[in-house]
């Protein structure tokens, strides 16, 4: 008879030899992902004047590559676990690094759509196997650190995508955004091949086929709701429509994951207050902090005049922030002698307070604006890896690319949110203040007749984004609540 293979967790305990260079490895593939989600944002003038691209065509370039990636996050992971995480690492390169190929030398808008899609699809696998490696590698007392750097290499990866962006384009022409990403997807390719070890389920599940295709359309039908919503109306039917089949076939992946023998997603985590704390939480933060920085970036170039790139260094600071932290290990140690629940409730309080100083001292210059996303910063560094480890931890290590999808996915969730609900916020207040119709400030200042009202038009704005800033930090509080006692709680019940 022959023995069984070793479970691929069976080294955990004392850690990979190469764990720093392999997860400087995924933190490669992974930057190459997150470029990509904020890089096209900056290409969007060359892209309507080369390629004639109408409005539409610019949301669905934008929009196609975050339905498809978002839709793919849970089954992407499940099959990272039960087809071996290194080889779907590989592959996420190799369709990612195609992707980009067919993006960047696409001369119609429907091809650069369908490479955005085929993007998305390497971006779904990529995002969830590197957060998976990575908690294969590492021993339970470095994980906290691992995922740290992570973690910071994806709020690197969002500050510096419009920079690289806007230097791209000065330079260069617009189909060099993708271009870029090929040198970069090889060299982690062949990395991956050479040093990051196979790991997988080692039951080897059946493929829950049902489940994979509920879970791709729901998430995809929830997102396609959500980013629709503030351009069409929460009430019109291209969103309440996709709304009601998301609730329907969400509901229905639910009754079928809790029936089948071997679920894609075991419903049972859910009655871990430690994973449910810690998926509460992590939709709360990004919601505050996706939202309130895509609305930031607004104010700060239609409201204060800085053109894209000082614009996109003035909010560097948030990002260095929580680099600085977690490569040098600091937010792991805090995090460690504070203790999970703590670490979360504390981290989320002061970017909360970060928000409310961005509300309420933005008027007074940029120093108010510079403390608020230090604040931010420094309680992201220490609660998103915080969350991350605790959903991670709370789910068995041989579904470990399932959990990085629900991470993911709940992320994607709250920055959608965030971005619709606050952005409907700051609307609202912006339409009650204005005497011109109209839905956007650019828009409200070209109908303006004088001076004067041009200056009431940009102060309802200021009031719009303040308002929105304060809700932004009231959920972030409450997230930080909600989780940390959920997680105390859990902590007690495990003593006990």
């Amino acid at each position: 008879m022959t023995a069984p293979a070793p479970a691929p967790v069976a080294t955990v305990s004392r850690g990979h030899p190469q764990r720093w260079l392999i997860l400087g490895v995924i933190c490669l593939a992974q930057l190459t992902v997150l470029l990509d989600n904020t890089i096209l944002n900056v290409a969007i003038p060359s892209l309507t004047s080369e390629l004639g691209a109408a409005t539409s065509d610019i949301q669905w370039m934008i929009n196609a590559y975050s339905l498809v990636q978002s839709g793919l996050l849970l089954t992407a992971g499940s099959a990272a676990d039960r087809y071996g995480r290194k080889r779907m690492l590989a592959a996420g390169l190799v369709l990612f690094g195609v992707g980009s190929l067919v993006a960047g030398l696409a001369d119609s808008t429907a091809q650069l759509i369908a490479a955005r899609a085929g993007m998305g699809v390497g971006g779904a696998l990529l995002m969830t196997t590197t957060l998976a490696v990575a908690m294969q590698i590492f021993a339970p007392e470095e994980q906290p650190k691992a995922i740290g750097i992570w973690a910071a290499v994806n709020s690197l990866g969002f500050a510096a995508g419009p920079l690289l962006g806007g230097f791209m384009l000065n330079h260069f022409w617009w189909g060099a955004i993708f271009l870029i990403n090929l040198p970069v997807a090889a060299l982690a390719l062949v990395a991956v091949v050479i040093l990051v070890p196979e790991s997988k389920n080692p039951r080897g599940d059946r493929p829950d086929l049902l489940g994979a295709l509920l879970s791709t359309t729901g998430m995809a039908s929830l997102v396609f709701a959500i980013i629709s919503g503030p351009e069409h109306g929460w009430t019109s039917g291209r969103v309440l429509g996709p709304a009601a089949v998301a609730v329907v076939v969400l509901a229905g992946f639910a009754h079928w994951e809790s029936r089948i023998p071997h679920p894609m997603l075991d419903m049972h985590f859910f009655r871990d207050r430690r994973f449910t704390g810690a998926v509460a939480g992590a939709v709360l933060i990004t919601f505050g902090m996706g939202g309130s920085l895509f609305l930031l970036t607004q104010h700060m170039q239609f409201v204060l005049g800085y053109g894209p790139l000082e614009a996109g260094l003035r909010t560097a600071p948030l990002a260095l922030m929580i680099v600085a932290l977690n490569f040098t290990g600091l937010a792991a140690k805090w995090s460690t002698r504070l203790g999970t629940p703590l670490s979360i409730g504390l981290g989320m309080a002061v970017m909360a307070a970060g928000l409310l100083s961005i509300a309420t001292l933005t008027d007074h210059g940029y120093p108010g604006t510079l403390l608020g996303l230090v604040l931010i910063g420094a309680g992201a560094a220490v609660a998103s890896p915080a969350m991350a480890h605790a959903i991670m931890s709370a789910i068995p290590p041989e579904k470990a690319g399932v959990g990085a999808g629900i991470n993911g996915t709940v992320a994607e969730l709250g920055q959608g949110l965030g971005v619709a609900v606050l952005g409907a916020v700051l609307n609202a207040r912006f339409a009650a203040g204005i005497s011109v119709a109209a839905v956007s400030l650019p828009a409200a200042l070209a109908q303006a007749g004088s001076v004067a009202e041009r200056a009431r038009i940009t102060e309802a704005f200021a009031s719009g984004l303040e308002s929105s800033q304060m809700v932004g930090a009231v959920a972030v509080l409450l997230g930080g609540v909600v989780a940390g006692m959920l997680l105390r709680r859990a902590e007690r019940r495990e003593v006990a």
